[in-house]
């Protein structure tokens, strides 16, 4: 259909015509007052044309007015009625302790919900001592209703940002007011808006992309207008704040991108645009929809590196260097500069999201059945290592002159805590079978040449001198002589045996460049070596930000259900469009307030069944067309064009990757697909009424109205809690995947 559609629609005409069409001919009417008493000529101004112009043009404003009335009350009505950490606001919760703490942390989501959460934190005077452990009631020191409110305006603002989505689309007013109630009275998004979490910004700020691209598309034959490139910026910036809360926003993304693609075709195919004209248009979009989403994306991490100055949880996700200018951490504290023979050292892996070199006593189940060697983010004594002379020198002697370690060195590895050599065979690693397994083996006196690995510098942020490695600064390769392989510890996590840590194996493939083969000195202690201060060097902000965005998706990636363990809050993904499942978000006991993550039926069940009805109309007219008839004219073409087929599109793009993905899922992830569901159910209602008889149309809306509204109230327990045994709502049980009651 992009095809046919060579013009760009505005919009604007459209509406103006509505517009008009609801309006009677005011030149038409005559009202003789000397024939009528007051209460006539009283009645005959509320009914007159101009009243009518009047009320509707004031609509827009009165409109949103009240429905943002109605999401106070539906957001915030008993919000702090529960008392006790909620679901994941244990998690969420805690991050944002750390940002008032400035406490590093690593979680697998952007950082900026969470600054917000900190943020809401800290206008409600909280310190950031609470552990918000799941299921502990909140002390009175900590104002968690505040929190939850601060949370919940972002579930707010989503009402009227749907209304206005809904106007941009160019859907008529039944429509407009249909889409925004759906929004308003979806159950699932008014409970998840009234906790602490990250979905309710997530929404927040996926509504504002649809809404500023639809904005931006009705400006299309304004381009280069000072409010053309204003929406077109808002746009960018609205991409960069939904990717910054979660990565899901790059689905949004992804919409706006195929959008601007289309967009940019047809203007090519235009050949009375000048090139000048179009190379402006691509320039424009660059900066706006690529520049300013990457710029806001990466400010939310240099805010992220500048808050959190302190040692935390997360430094191992993060480099030495950058571990080492955290204000208290103990990595590069009083470690001696330059490694020698008989160091003890934990030897950190470069590559992003790498960890430290581990092993522990348990053996591999197949292969040589050794002794494990890992990389583990945690620290523990595991990761101790000491450094041995190959068996071709002299024993390590503690009296001896020091022999310090440098470019070419041959070494052991020798385990801390079970006294075993790092060692490397003939033998397929546990996973990547393409590479040498590494294991622990021997002891000090047992065993032979494979337990050597020669160092190779790459580089020295400090130095240019390869003679010594020095302690964070100094970059090197292990090459095993033996073998000619290199160790390597990519982002490929173990089963559950191997404890989900990240593979070690020995690479056959000399690639200098591939910085999951550098190593480099965390920690470094020798009694007969002076202290020194190697974490006087900074880490590049560019690094950093690479290195926590792969460490990120490595450990995203690693969230795969267990089969040894079962998840009763998971749920797959052929469950959600159809409403089949919903989720406990608390515990079920008698004493405790109950919230349960439950859509409302019409608008879960209706979205699904539009979504396959546009299917089936797009087809009938595309037969029609294919076969001669005239059906559509281009303004219709292009009013299902942007307004039914993009909607449809949002919803794949943010539906289809959570079935090939292998990652855990629950109902929450089906939300931002969710809304794109409802604008399209707005268009397919929108398309089928528009020729109707007037009242009969207005009798279908008033019907959707009241089924809406009467659901939500139905189920309105679940938003604004269950009190009580769980006994008393079994009529609100309609399918045995909703476990609100009969299910414990």
């Amino acid at each position: 259909m992009a095809g046919l559609d060579t013009a760009v629609s505005t919009g604007a005409k459209h509406e103006s015509d509505l517009r008009r069409r609801n309006v009677p001919d005011t030149s038409k009417v005559h009202l003789d007052s000397n024939r009528m008493n007051d209460e006539d000529v009283k009645k005959a101004r509320i009914q007159s044309p101009s009243f009518l112009h009047v009320l509707a043009s004031w609509e827009p404003i009165i409109a949103p007015i009240i429905l943002t009335a109605l999401a106070l009350f539906t957001r915030l009505y008993q919000i702090g009625r529960s008392n006790i950490v909620t679901w994941d606001e244990a998690h969420f919760g805690k991050f944002g302790s750390h940002y008032l703490k400035r406490e590093f942390y690593f979680d697998v989501h952007p950082p900026l919900g969470k600054m917000l959460v900190g943020l809401s934190g800290y206008l409600a005077g909280y310190n950031g001592s609470f552990e918000f452990k799941s299921g502990e009631k909140y002390p009175e020191d900590v104002n968690y209703t505040f929190m939850r409110a601060f949370n919940a305006a972002f579930g707010i603002v989503c009402i009227p940002l749907a209304y206005y989505t809904a106007r941009e689309l160019n859907f008529r007013r039944a429509t407009v007011w249909l889409i925004s109630l759906m929004v308003l009275c979806e159950n699932s998004y008014a409970t998840i808006s009234r906790f602490i979490l990250l979905d309710s910004m997530l929404l927040c700020f996926t509504f504002t992309t649809t809404m500023c691209w639809a904005r931006f598309h009705r400006l299309q034959r304004d381009s280069f207008s000072l409010e053309w490139y204003a929406w077109l910026c808002l746009t960018g910036l609205s991409i960069g704040c939904v990717c910054s809360v979660k990565w899901v926003g790059f689905f949004c993304t992804a919409l706006v991108g195929l959008y601007t693609i289309d967009d940019l075709w047809n203007k090519f195919g235009d050949l009375k645009m000048p090139r000048a004209v179009l190379a402006k248009h691509l320039v424009a979009r660059v900066v706006g929809l690529i520049v300013i989403p990457i710029l806001v994306y990466m400010f939310s991490f240099y805010l992220h590196f500048l808050v959190l100055a302190n040692s935390g949880p997360g430094d191992a996700q993060m480099s030495s260097l950058f571990q080492a200018n955290l204000q208290g951490t103990e990595v590069g504290r009083d470690s001696p500069l330059e490694l020698a023979i008989g160091s003890r050292v934990t030897l950190k892996n470069m590559g992003y999201g790498g960890g430290l070199l581990h092993s522990h006593v348990q053996t591999y189940p197949e292969g040589s059945m050794q002794q494990q060697v890992t990389c583990y983010h945690h620290k523990d004594a595991n990761n101790d290592w000491f450094i041995y002379p190959n068996r071709q020198e002299p024993d390590y002697d503690a009296t001896a002159d020091l022999r310090f370690v440098g470019d070419g060195d041959v070494i052991r590895l020798i385990h801390g805590q079970t006294g075993r050599n790092l060692h490397s065979h003939a033998i397929p690693a546990p996973i990547t079978k393409s590479h040498h397994e590494v294991s622990s083996y021997g002891n000090i006196t047992i065993g032979d040449d494979k337990d050597h690995w020669k160092v190779e510098v790459v580089d020295d942020v400090a130095s240019r001198d390869r003679s010594k490695i020095r302690t964070l600064t100094t970059a090197f390769r292990l090459r095993h002589p033996v073998l000619g392989c290199y160790l390597r510890a990519g982002n490929v996590n173990l089963p559950q045996w191997g404890f989900k840590q990240i593979e070690t194996t020995c690479t056959k493939e000399n690639k200098p460049s591939d910085v999951y083969t550098h190593w480099n000195v965390e920690s470094h202690t020798n009694e007969r070596l002076p202290p020194g201060d190697p974490g006087s060097y900074k880490s590049p902000f560019l690094k950093d930000f690479i290195h926590l965005n792969v460490a990120m998706m490595t450990s995203n990636n690693a969230l795969v259900p267990d089969p040894d363990k079962q998840d009763d809050l998971a749920s797959k993904f052929w469950q959600w469009p159809i409403l089949n499942v919903g989720l406990r978000m608390c515990s079920w006991d008698d004493s405790v307030v109950k919230y349960y993550l439950l859509g409302n039926p019409l608008v879960y069940w209706g979205s699904t069944a539009a979504l396959g009805g546009f299917g089936l109309l797009f087809l009938w007219y595309l037969l029609r067309w294919q076969r001669g008839y005239n059906d559509l004219s281009n303004e219709d073409i292009r009013h299902i064009h942007y307004s039914g087929l993009y909607p449809v599109i949002g919803w794949v793009l943010h539906y289809l990757p959570f079935i090939i993905m292998a990652r855990v899922t629950y109902v929450h992830h089906y939300y931002p697909a969710l809304y794109y569901a409802i604008l399209n159910f707005g268009f397919c209602v929108d398309w089928v009424t528009r020729k109707m008889n007037p009242r009969l149309s207005a009798a279908v809306y008033a019907f959707l109205y009241v089924i809406i509204v009467g659901l939500f109230i139905h189920f309105r327990a679940i938003v604004f809690g269950m009190e009580g045994s769980n006994q008393q709502w079994t009529h609100l049980r309609w399918l045995p995947g909703w476990k609100m009651a009969n299910a414990n």
